[in-house]
């Protein structure tokens, strides 16, 4: 049985501890890990009879501290991250290290007996100033490796070490005091690598803070509490309970202990608890804080509602269909804790790479000194150059470069209402050169209305009553189209009039909906068969009219009664603004558009022209969208899908890349790599092109720091850098990353 785990990870610094712990859990029978170093977590898939403490188990044994999230039902949390607890150690090696240098680098300054007091200065900036880096170093030692902390633990280590040494051996050659300057100490540079790597750690410490910001504040948008409505006699209701005038009382639950089924009130102003249904009440519920639609949307009884936005009006009696992990806030925070979990192929390469860099640069480093040992007798030059390799290889730079551009990027898809499912999606936009987009809730409203009808009397009226047995556009319109002529007391009735004089009554039985092609029921007595044309003549039912007979751009519902054509209605939808500016961003990225659709040619034809589609593949059925796309790809193009219904759920899996609008169905949404929360057109290019952004900048981070240790480590070898400097060199080289990948917040 396959389950899923979120391990809270405490004790990692760098890239290479996230990596060693993801080595350590996959290596485990039936186990796979995706570490996140920017949110300190894990998240598991376990697919053995493995328990959750054999888990915490392999962590705790690479030299971590992990705790199974056990409260799952508020969905994806973050652990609390502090930026500034390396500040005090910032600070006050800051303000030792700058005497410590003047002192040491300026010869004017120097006075006898200077050794010493720089070395006072110097020890607790090699101990508790770097105590994170020996720490980190100790952990990777006690589970049987290294990390990027072990290089820069064992360089101030030796650089100190060293330099106390030289003191003592100086005072066993008879000087106490007054040090001969012959006798070298690195201080300054143990003091200056010190200060530089936590300037270094200090800017991960924000860039991680600033990169889990937005997935913070979307957690934080859920309601606390909800009102909940309890049956309960009168004696039992405390002081902390209201009554109602149907004798219910309310009281306040913490949203953790809301459950599905549970009825709770929503005053205006207040957020709505959780995602659920309208039983009472009619409202406008502001929804910009998830989608990013600034006019309210009126609800009354039998409509959705979702958690987290906001009832502006009336009081709503809401019952409860989603709680906790289910809810479309904790889907959408989810969504985004999975897009910074997971990693490229890129960054997987860098991972391979680092794995074995460290001992790498630990030979190099051992044979540079070995080199000038014995070949030029040089020692001390020689351990001044390995110094300066172990410091200017640390490849900080490497490990940030990948981890802290999903993270800001992931961040800023969410403020945008752009959610990525995982870094795979990110892989495959850069190969695109195909979008195939769906017509009705993609380029159109998807709110359909009624243009014409053929139909009469008790035809309509069958035609109707199949209908309303539907939650389909189209037979929304009709629906509505027939409630809308009747007086408004007949319209909250059970029964709708139809054009004619028809009534619509109970009596429908054995309802089929036909995917992709219509609807199937018997009414009173009478098989009654509405949809496409070519499915009644698929029926052997002979369906005959003139191109002309129908509307530029209407979708053609025909009726058929006992095997009988008895007329067509048609409905048409509106094309969503932005649908053509949309498709024009597409095009102008160099990708082509085709338009996939179960409907007609005609109407099909008339959409794409609107928003300036050239290729068309109408009459398509469910099964018939993922054999398009399954050709495309045949052909050799790399091929994204846009839908948001059921029947594109096929198609959005089997394309290279699916991207659901967030108007769509929730199957819609699971069989996509990209969810677009506004449902806005113009957010399928942006999505691109944040994607594409988000792969440049990694490229561009792991470009820079493999250039950066490839051409410093052969400079450092040759003793051309001092160990002071490589420290500065390699904290930029952070610094720069890091940097870089927050340019994404200002993506638009």
């Amino acid at each position: 049985m396959t389950r899923e785990v979120e391990l809270d990870i405490t004790g990692m610094t760098c890239a290479s501890c996230s990596a060693r712990i993801e080595k350590k859990l996959s290596r485990l029978d039936g186990v796979s890990a995706e570490v996140n170093l920017p949110l300190n977590s894990a998240h598991v898939i376990v697919e053995s009879d493995l328990s959750d403490d054999d888990l915490t188990a392999a962590v705790e044994k690479a030299g971590y501290g992990a705790i199974v999230r056990t409260d799952s039902a508020r969905g994806p949390e973050i652990v609390d991250y502090d930026p500034r607890r390396l500040r005090p150690r910032f600070i006050g090696s800051l303000l030792l290290a700058i005497p410590i240098l003047v002192i040491s680098m300026i010869m004017d300054l120097k006075f006898p007996g200077w050794q010493w007091i720089v070395a006072a200065l110097a020890l607790p900036v090699v101990t508790w100033g770097a105590w994170p880096f020996h720490a980190a170093a100790y952990k990777a030692a006690r589970g049987g490796s290294t990390t990027m902390d072990t290089l820069v633990s064992v360089g101030i280590i030796v650089a100190g070490g060293y330099s106390y040494a030289t003191l003592v051996r100086a005072v066993v050659d008879g000087h106490r005091w007054a040090i001969p300057e012959d006798y070298h100490v690195w201080f300054e540079a143990a003091a200056a690598i010190t200060v530089f790597l936590l300037i270094g750690k200090l800017t991960e410490d924000r860039a991680k803070t600033r990169a889990t910001a937005a997935l913070k504040a979307l957690l934080d948008l859920g309601a606390k509490s909800a009102t909940v409505l309890r049956d309960a006699p009168a004696q039992d209701a405390g002081a902390e309970h209201a009554r109602t005038q149907d004798s219910r009382f309310e009281t306040q639950v913490p949203i953790d202990e809301l459950v599905v089924g549970d009825v709770f009130l929503v005053r205006p102003g207040e957020k709505i608890a959780t995602d659920g249904e309208v039983l009472a009440g009619h409202s406008a519920v502001d929804e910009s804080m998830l989608t990013g639609e600034s006019v309210p949307v009126e609800v009354s009884a039998g409509d959705h509602v979702t958690g987290a936005t906001i009832n502006t009006s009336g009081v709503l009696e809401v019952r409860a269909t989603r709680v906790g992990a289910d809810t479309t806030l904790a889907a959408m925070a989810d969504l985004v804790t999975r897009a910074q979990t997971g990693k490229p192929a890129v960054q997987r390469l860098a991972d391979r790479i680092s794995a074995v860099f460290v001992p790498i640069v630990f030979g190099i480093s051992i044979l540079t000194l070995l080199v000038w040992g014995f070949a030029t007798g040089e020692w001390a030059l020689g351990l001044h150059s390995a110094l300066t390799v172990l410091i200017i290889a640390c490849p900080c730079a490497l490990g940030l470069a990948t981890p802290t551009a999903l993270a800001v990027s992931s961040g800023r898809g969410s403020q945008l209402g752009i959610l990525v499912s995982g870094p795979e999606a990110l892989e495959s936009t850069r190969s695109l050169d195909t979008v195939v987009l769906d017509k009705t809730g993609t380029l159109t409203t998807g709110v359909m209305s009624l243009l014409n009808t053929q139909l009469t009397g008790p035809d309509f009226d069958a035609l109707v009553r199949l209908e309303s047995q539907s939650e389909h556009p189209v037979a929304r319109a009709i629906v509505a189209a027939s409630e809308s002529r009747l007086p408004a007391a007949d319209r909250t009735g059970e029964q709708a009039a139809a054009p004619g004089g028809a009534q619509r009554r109970d009596g429908v039985e054995d309802f089929v909906n036909i995917p992709g092609g219509g609807l199937q029921a018997t009414i009173d007595g009478a098989e009654v068969l509405a949809g496409r044309p070519d499915l009644l003549r698929e029926r052997g039912i002979e369906v005959s009219f003139s191109p002309a007979e129908v509307p530029a751009g209407a979708t053609i519902v025909a009726l058929a009664l006992d095997s009988e054509f008895r007329g067509l209605t048609f409905v048409s939808d509106e094309i969503k603004p932005g649908a053509a500016e949309a498709v024009s961003e597409l095009q102008a990225l160099g990708l082509n558009t085709v338009l996939l659709t179960g409907d007609n040619a005609q109407a099909a034809e008339a959409v794409a022209g609107k928003v300036g589609i050239t290729e068309v593949r109408a009459d398509v059925r469910p099964e018939g969208k993922i054999a398009v796309i399954n050709d495309l790809q045949a052909d050799g193009q790399a091929v994204a899908m846009v839908g948001d219904g059921i029947n594109d759920a096929a198609a959005l899996a089997g394309a290279d890349l699916g991207i659901a609008m967030g108007s769509g169905t929730d199957a819609a949404m699971a069989a996509s790599d990209i969810t677009m929360v506004r449902s806005d057109p113009r957010q399928i290019p942006q999505a691109i092109r944040l994607s594409r952004k988000t792969l440049g900048l990694i490229k561009g981070n792991l470009f820079w720091a493999f250039a950066y240790n490839t051409a410093a480590i052969p400079i450092a070898a040759l003793g051309l850098l001092s160990p002071m400097i490589a420290g500065a060199a390699m904290a930029f080289s952070s610094v720069f990353v890091v940097l870089n990948s927050l340019r994404l917040l200002r993506f638009k």
